[in-house]
């Protein structure tokens, strides 16, 4: 429900409350003396900050052109995938000399911190608009094939658009600019947005996408194996590390996951900012026409890394090697992590830019029911056929979800051209695009 609230009332609200209203069951967390009480807040913390999980895919293409996605997708997944790094690193610290309580005090003061940053300082993003990106007179640096999209051109030495080049140009609303604290408005009546109508038919739209839109399954399928990966490792964690041979203390446990941040940061620079520049590059050796898919070519050496970083974590679990090496598989497949997760991210925008809002639903739910099953079964899994044959066995399942991507590299562009039909229908039924 929140998401369609963000979609159709602003972003801004939603992140603001959301932030807001989870910090009581974190308060609630350190008074827990019951396995039903820490359930409770459990569900209710879960709920309260569920926009983390989609709402900052729909601002990145509200703020940055299709050509940037990518880094500033990918400097998301840092922030989503590299915090659950660096949060047991504090915490084992804090626990170990403070408590456990304490732990969670310091992340109460962190939320609340981060609620007055974001109501200070983050602005409102939604806009509405005639869907025009990429329509014939759009000046941009490629021509873009993505579905539905008429194609971008730029001609060398004419930078002049003239106004009547955006046929939906005489559609502008042009407004005097807002004060700072009309600024702060949780949510904002645009006169184009959809009708209440509409947002709760956007609750169930993501069901049809489902059986429509083959190239967003997909994406929330490679998203789902990421997930999976991370569940993996951070299920193991304090299984192996905390166990024979090396019974490392809860600090040197959460120190351990400074691995797996620089696998983090790493996984952005690969799939934001050269994962950009091999797109751009491949557009121009095909004729300057941009397609979703040729981003999809960086997951080959991510793959065969986070592989091998899982084999190098349960075989060397196994094998009782050194903890450093441990750390070198830690950080290669939380690497694969990233790049997975922003790949298929940024792919299902640039496939869908008009309704990602909505198929960035179906991808969650794909993405959290694969990852749910995988939460549930890889401790039974490890108990049944052991750290080693368990990993080598997930490495080589990763990979093989991990190189469906050449489905995609292959029928994708004419998944595209099937539901074409049916995508714009999706957009005109809106009566609007939300950004």
């Amino acid at each position: 429900m929140n998401f369609q609230i963000a979609l159709t009332y602003g972003r801004r609200g939603v992140y603001v409350i959301s932030s807001l209203l989870c910090i009581p069951p974190m308060v609630w967390t350190a008074y827990t003396t019951s396995t039903g009480a820490w359930y409770a807040h459990r569900i209710l913390i879960g709920f309260f900050v569920a926009p983390v999980e989609s709402l900052p895919e729909v601002s990145v293409p509200d703020l940055f052109f299709a050509h940037e996605r990518g880094n500033y997708m990918g400097l998301y997944c840092l922030f989503l995938f590299g915090s659950n790094a660096l949060a047991p690193l504090l915490a084992g610290f804090i626990a170990n000399s403070l408590g456990w309580r304490a732990a969670i005090w310091f992340g109460t003061i962190v939320a609340a911190v981060g609620t007055l940053v974001v109501f200070f300082g983050m602005e409102e993003t939604i806009y509405f608009r005639s869907a025009i990106e990429g329509v014939n007179g759009t000046v941009e640096t490629t021509e873009t094939e993505a579905v539905g999209e008429k194609k971008e051109t730029k001609v060398a030495g004419e930078p002049v658009i003239s106004e009547s080049s955006s046929p939906a140009a005489s559609d502008i609303v042009r407004s005097p600019p807002k004060t700072y604290w009309q600024k702060l408005a949780l949510f904002q009546l645009l006169p184009q947005r959809p009708s209440n109508k509409q947002m709760f038919i956007m609750m169930v739209r993501p069901l049809m996408i489902f059986f429509f839109f083959p190239n967003v399954d997909w994406s929330g399928f490679l998203y789902g194996a990421s997930l999976c990966l991370y569940q993996v490792g951070n299920g193991t964690v304090a299984f192996i590390l905390g166990g024979a041979p090396y019974h490392f203390s809860s600090s040197m446990v959460g120190l351990s996951y400074t691995a797996g941040l620089i696998g983090s940061l790493l996984g952005w620079v690969y799939a934001g900012w050269i994962a950009d520049k091999v797109t751009l590059y491949l557009a121009r050796r095909n004729n300057g026409v941009r397609e979703p898919e040729q981003r999809l070519w960086v997951l080959v050496p991510s793959g065969i890394i986070a592989a091998a970083g899982l084999i190098l974590w349960g075989v060397g679990a196994a094998h009782r090697v050194h903890w450093m090496g441990l750390m070198f598989g830690l950080a290669m497949f939380q690497f694969g992590i990233v790049v997975g997760a922003t790949t298929s991210l940024a792919y299902n925008v640039d496939c869908f830019k008009e309704i990602a809002g909505e198929t960035l639903i179906l991808v969650i739910v794909i993405r959290n029911t694969m990852g749910y099953g995988m939460a549930y079964g890889i401790t039974p899994w490890i108990n049944a056929s052991g750290v080693q044959n368990t990993f080598i066995g997930t490495a080589f399942l990763f990979i093989g979800c991990t190189f469906s991507f050449l489905i995609m590299t292959a029928w994708g562009k004419r998944f595209r051209k099937m539901c074409a039909k049916k995508y714009w229908h999706f957009v005109d039924t809106l009566i609007v695009a939300s950004h």
